[in-house]
Formats: structure tokens, C-alpha cells, sequence
């Protein structure tokens, strides 16, 4: 049980690779891959005399500090609400254990960010697994990977209903994954008539995730616009498109994202990045007749000019996730140095940051 200790454990940030948008419906597949900047969460013991929970964060200028209300964590003036709702969700798994909920202390520090930008690569997912992991770990639960990924998700999913969970997959198994979501709402039901316990057990229907190889032969590059954009307003802007919404635009977009996915799949588990290449330029193609037809502003002129500078080499390129800002990602020749150089100068002229992240190989990092 928890004591003087402190638990230290960090989450990796994630990029889009294919399917945005699509699998946010539950079982429809996208493929992911998480970045080596991390979020660290480090979980001690509380000392305070005011609070049950402080919440302190490089990135923010003063400590949340939360008292238990029957139940629900009060006080903090919205903020942190990622963090607050993965530590309420942990609670309510002690308490139907039968275990006490510890004075904690809950400390951020995040290397998803730069000097206060956001680059788009999934913080608030990784927060939210790196705080349950931290969270579960410093009360002496002792989860598996899956049941890890469960909470964040139901933690997640109490404020972002919408979310697709994907990029709680990706910080929590790291590396490349093929991942497809559940239906948030009947988990968010399950755990309210069942518990949170159950919840962690019970079948989730269309869901499932499992590790792929990385790109044979190719070079993962990635490029950020210098726009941020808000994934969980683009993703509700769409979902409020009543009038696509089961059209048959909608079914084109839904049955041919998920052929390009499938097949993206297949050409990463075969090793053949020539038929990788053609289905990341199915994908930018599929999200740029979107678009056209419904006017989200995935595509900014920075993203279509990351995109334009990887194809002239011969490589190919998309936003990842929303778009309307934040990143774009590429895949080229690992061998061409010059065109990968080419590429970089490209970005830059047309204002986009080159990062240097690489693939993280594994999920959550003692």
C-alpha cells in the first residue's frame, strides 16, 4: 500500500498514421504510433492540510487542489480535467476494492510541449495513462497492459465521449499498433450499473489492438504546421454534420477508409513499403475529398505543402489526426538522404517545423 515512496512513470505521445476520423465509430481500424516525447507523472504522498489531491504541472502556474465530495473530486476550477477524472476513476476502483484512497500528490512535467506550444501529439492522452499507471501503481493495484488502457479510457471517456481512445492505445502499448475502438457509451454504462471492476473485465465490443512492425525501408518523418487545432472540436464539427452523417458520402468515407487501413496494414506486416507509400496517399486523397465536401478545414496550406514536398520525392505524406494544424507525417526512401534533406528544406520554406521524434518503442516507461 502506499507510503512515503514516490512512483514515477511516463507515457509516450502519439501520432495518426491512418483512419482519423473513421474510428471514432466503434470497430472501424486506424493505425497509430507513439512518439518518444513522453508526459511523467510522478505520484507521492500528499502533506497538504487543505487538499486531498494536489495537482501541480510544468505547465501550469499554480497547484489544483481537489477535497473528495461524495465520491467526485471538487475544487480546481475545471482545470487538469484529464487528470482529475483518471484519479476519480482509479478511487472508484479502490473503493470497490475495499482499499483506502491515499492522500496524493500528482505531479506533471511534459515534454510534449516547448516552451508553451502544443504540437499536437496527444497530450492529453498521455496524461491521462501516464496518472493511471502512476495512480494504480503508487495504491498497489497491480493491472495488466489492457486494464491499464481500460481506465484511461473510461476516465477519458467521462469527459470526451467522443474520443476514439486511440491515443490512450498508443501511449499505453507504444510502438506501431493496429487499434479499433469500443463504444464509449456502453462502457461508460457498464461501469455505472456494474462498477468500474466489472467494467475492467467484461467483453467490450469492437475492440481491439495489436503491435505492427514498423515501415520497412522507409524513413518516418514528421512536420509541424506551428497552428495548434483542437482534435475534440473537429471531431464534434463532423458529428454535428447531421445531414452527412449516414449519407452516402458518410459510407464511401467509412468503407474506404477502412479498405486503405486493411491494406495499410498488410503492407506494413509484409514489409512492402512500396504499397505503404500508395495507401498513405490513398489516405491524404480519402481526407482531402472530405473536406471538399464538408468543409472542416483538415487541410491548412501548411499541411498541403508538407504533403506536396514528400510526393515530389516520391514519398507520401497526410495530415495526422485532425488536421487543421498541428502535425503532418511522412514516409520516405530511408536510403535517399538528399530527398529526405530536400523535404526538410521544403517544410521549412513553406513554414513547417521538421521534429525530430522517432517511433517509441515500448508504452509506459518506469
Amino acid at each position: 500500500m502506499a507510503g512515503q515512496r514516490a512512483v514515477v512513470r511516463s507515457a509516450p505521445g502519439k501520432l495518426f498514421v491512418a483512419g482519423e476520423y473513421a474510428v471514432v465509430e466503434p470497430g472501424n481500424q486506424a493505425i497509430l504510433v507513439a512518439v518518444d516525447r513522453y508526459i511523467t507523472v510522478t505520484v507521492s504522498e500528499s502533506q497538504a492540510a487543505d487538499a486531498d489531491v494536489v495537482v501541480d504541472s510544468d505547465l501550469g502556474s499554480r497547484a489544483v487542489r481537489l477535497r473528495w465530495q461524495g465520491g467526485r473530486l471538487a475544487g480546481g476550477d475545471g482545470r487538469m480535467p484529464h487528470v482529475v477524472s483518471a484519479v476519480q476513476t482509479v478511487a472508484e476502483l479502490l473503493t470497490e476494492r475495499g482499499l483506502p484512497v491515499p492522500p496524493l500528490n500528482v505531479s506533471i512535467s511534459s515534454t510534449l510541449h516547448e516552451a508553451g506550444r502544443k504540437y499536437g501529439l496527444g497530450s492529453s492522452g498521455a496524461v491521462t495513462v501516464a496518472t493511471v499507471d502512476a495512480v494504480t501503481s503508487y495504491c498497489g493495484l497491480r493491472l495488466t497492459t489492457e486494464e491499464r488502457f481500460r481506465l484511461a479510457l473510461l476516465a477519458t471517456a467521462r469527459i470526451e465521449p467522443k474520443g476514439s481512445g486511440g491515443d490512450l492505445a498508443a501511449s499505453t502499448w507504444g510502438g506501431w499498433i493496429a487499434y479499433r475502438a469500443p463504444d464509449r457509451t456502453q462502457v461508460l454504462d457498464l461501469a455505472r450499473a456494474r462498477g468500474v471492476a466489472e467494467a475492467l473485465r467484461a467483453p467490450w465490443p469492437g475492440f481491439s489492438v495489436r503491435r505492427l512492425p514498423a515501415p520497412a525501408g522507409l524513413s518516418f518523418q514528421v512536420g509541424w504546421t506551428g497552428s495548434p487545432a483542437s482534435t475534440e472540436a473537429l471531431v464534434a464539427d463532423l458529428h454535428r454534420r447531421r445531414s452527412w452523417r449516414g449519407s452516402a458520402s458518410h459510407q464511401k468515407f467509412v468503407t474506404t477508409t477502412a479498405d486503405f487501413v486493411q491494406a495499410a496494414v498488410t503492407a506494413l506486416e509484409d514489409g512492402d513499403g512500396p504499397a505503404l507509400l500508395h495507401e498513405i496517399r490513398r489516405a491524404r486523397q480519402e481526407l482531402a475529398r472530405l473536406d471538399d465536401e464538408v468543409g472542416l478545414g483538415i487541410f491548412t496550406p501548411e499541411l498541403t505543402a508538407l504533403c506536396d514536398a514528400a510526393e515530389a520525392v516520391g514519398g507520401a505524406a497526410k495530415p495526422s489526426g485532425a488536421g487543421g494544424g498541428d502535425c503532418g507525417i511522412a514516409l520516405l526512401d530511408e536510403r535517399a538522404a538528399h530527398d529526405i534533406s530536400q523535404v526538410r528544406q521544403r517544410w521549412a520554406a513553406a513554414g513547417v517545423l521538421p521534429l525530430p521524434l522517432r517511433p517509441a518503442l515500448e508504452g509506459n516507461q518506469a
